[in-house]
């Protein structure tokens, strides 16, 4: 039986890789830094990155680095294991002006985002802050690729699944519980934010544990939806029809967590090159997240739910062409 570690094991990624790998006949050991739910079969070990498991690990997947420093310290485990994994971001890419996801500016890629894309430079920054996230992500990602170890970089964008924080989708989901009549839709819906279902990097994960190497790959579902074709997914899950007002693309009414104008979009031929098969694409694995959101019901965020503005919006007419 090969054994997997998944530091972070207890998250949204690191819980689906976990349960994929146990459905495939594999031992998992997962750490967290508190006492959380982990997948049947999995075993718990409360560490960070100061005190890892050793052992002998087949497989050591990284779902909670976000510095160099992280990564120096899982690094002896990767080089000792048979394969091994970073989970990056796409928030490291930059466009021709420098740009990237947390920048004032947005960026304007010229069409879907290759691992070959320019990134940020590296950096020591808060990695909790948007300017230090990338940059520190960039150093990680630099540190274990220049070891020699067989370190996959992964690239996700938008994830998606249950225990999601934050979960985007609840964004429509509530609004379609409380049965809206209508939902706003900034730029008619048009904006994107490729999506990256948790059990799809999963799936990768698998792909990379049986083809070992040093390499970037990009994690993202097959399809990229915009948020017109969510707010129907959704909306369809919950058993709900509204009316689609189209607002202007910096109407803030209609704003929502995948608008982007121009979309971003992952281009993931070189992973469906190493035969990464997606379990499915958005619509079929973002039923795990509201099947979880139903059950659970957050409350907020609740600057998300501002329906007396979008009252007034749409009383203000001078709508979009929908």
């Amino acid at each position: 039986m090969r054994h997997a570690l998944i530091i972070g094991g207890t998250g949204l990624i690191g819980g689906a890789i976990a349960r994929h790998l146990i459905e495939a006949g594999w031992r998992v050991t997962a750490t967290g830094r508190r006492p959380r739910p982990v997948p049947p079969g999995a075993t718990l070990v409360l560490a960070d990155h100061d005190e890892l498991p050793t052992g002998a690990y087949d497989l050591v997947v990284d779902c909670a680095c976000y510095t160099a420093g992280h990564a120096r310290r899982a690094l002896p485990l990767m080089r000792d294991a048979g394969s091994a994994v970073m989970i990056s971001s796409k928030a490291v890419y930059v466009d021709a002006g420098g740009n990237h996801v947390n920048s004032p500016e947005p960026p304007r890629f010229d069409g879907p985002v290759t691992e070959e894309q320019p990134t940020l430079p590296p950096g020591e920054m808060d990695y909790d802050s948007p300017e230090g996230y990338g940059p520190n992500k960039v150093a990680a990602e630099q540190l274990l690729l220049d070891s020699g170890a067989p370190v996959t970089v992964l690239r996700p964008s938008k994830v998606h699944g249950p225990g999601a924080d934050p979960a985007r989708t609840w964004w429509f989901l509530k609004r379609a519980l409380d049965r809206r009549p209508y939902v706003l839709l900034a730029g008619g819906g048009r904006g994107a934010d490729h999506t990256s279902a948790a059990v799809n990097i999963a799936a990768l994960v698998a792909c990379v544990a049986d083809n070992p190497g040093r390499r970037i790959l990009n994690a993202a579902d097959p399809d990229a939806p915009d948020g017109r074709a969510i707010s129907r997914v959704i909306a369809g899950l919950a058993g709900h029809t509204w009316e689609e007002i189209a607002v202007a693309d910096d109407d803030e009414t209609g704003w929502h967590p995948w608008h982007r104008i121009p979309p971003i979009v992952l281009d993931t031929t070189a992973a469906e090159r190493l035969g990464y098969r997606p379990v499915g694409d958005f619509a079929s694995t973002v039923t795990g997240e509201v099947g979880w959101l139903l059950r659970n019901r957050p409350d907020g965020p609740a600057d998300w739910f501002d329906y007396p503005a979008e009252d007034a919006r749409v009383r203000a007419g001078s709508r979009l062409d929908a």
